[in-house]
């Protein structure tokens, strides 16, 4: 089998913007280097470095497109400098990604367990999740930061909406947790099909509900909403998520960098009584609280 190796060049201020789309896209793995020889100093322990020029390089299955990724990048405004792609033969990269994806701990109870481990904790909440195969699995600081705040959340007997839902991690885990039921919704038909799956080996699949955007029922209402896509859509959508929200809904945003917050609580302030934000590395998760109706 082959596979599609994507390199796009872009600026230090736009390259975690870029990792994260990616591999919400589905890429198998991500990485980053320098784009103009620049010397690079030794960076602070559990941190990466940093270049003005910056290549990212995303690895994907052979029946992507470059064309196809792009434009779906430009979707979420974002426009690489330039851009080519290559094709790589079949090397052992999922059993690269199965050595070094372990499970993961999510607050107290969640965990991503991989297909092939054994869960560290049969007791608790495990989902199954497998890297490289779907939309998300929990590894970036957006996802986790979402993962966290379900973790903590009150969800008997609730309804959610994971807005822009990739994989389904998050609805998934919300059903796991004790939802009621669940509703994805995103742009891609790949994603949609990549959630249904991921709920089906979940054993979630009845309790999930999975919509194109405009195919939404027009008088959709939830008790929760998760949305980690990026700050750009998440102002532009403001009032249309604002109005999937019950009166005393919450609400939880991520897919935004610390720089961007500011524009996002300004956005959502009408609606939601917004807690203080949440950071993890350079992302930050907003919440709040919908308010009562007029």
């Amino acid at each position: 089998m082959a596979w599609l190796q994507l390199h796009l060049a872009t600026t230090e201020q736009n390259a975690d913007a870029f990792q994260a789309a990616l591999e919400n896209l589905g890429a198998c793995a991500v990485t980053l280097t320098d784009g103009a020889d620049q010397p690079v100093f030794e960076p602070p322990p559990g941190t990466r470095p940093l270049w003005q020029n910056t290549v990212v390089s995303a690895l994907f299955e052979a029946d992507r497109t470059p064309d196809e990724i792009v434009a779906a990048l430009r979707k979420q405004g974002l426009e690489a400098q330039a851009h080519h792609h290559e094709t790589l033969e079949d090397q052992a990269w999922e059993r690269a990604w199965m050595d070094d994806f372990a499970p993961m701990r999510f607050g107290e109870r969640l965990w991503i367990v991989p297909s092939w481990s054994e869960a560290p904790d049969p007791q608790a909440v495990n989902l199954q999740l497998d890297p490289g195969l779907a939309f998300g699995t929990g590894t970036h600081e957006t996802t986790a930061l979402c993962l966290e705040w379900l973790d903590r959340a009150d969800l008997a007997g609730k309804t959610v909406l994971d807005f822009g839902c990739g994989s389904g991690v998050l609805a998934i885990a919300a059903l796991l947790l004790g939802a009621d039921s669940a509703t994805g919704t995103d742009i891609d038909p790949q994603a949609l099909t990549a959630s249904m799956d991921n709920a089906r080996n979940n054993g979630v699949v009845d309790n999930l509900h999975l919509y194109l955007p405009e195919k939404m029922p027009a008088d959709f209402g939830c008790d929760v909403l998760v949305a980690n896509i990026l700050a750009g859509p998440l102002v532009e959508l403001a009032a249309q998520l604002a109005s999937y929200c019950r009166p005393g809904a919450t609400l939880a945003l991520s897919g935004i960098l610390a720089e961007q917050a500011d524009s996002v609580r300004e956005a959502y302030a009408p609606w939601f009584d917004l807690t203080p934000t949440t950071q993890q590395g350079d992302w930050v998760r907003i919440d709040g609280v919908r308010k009562a109706t007029k």
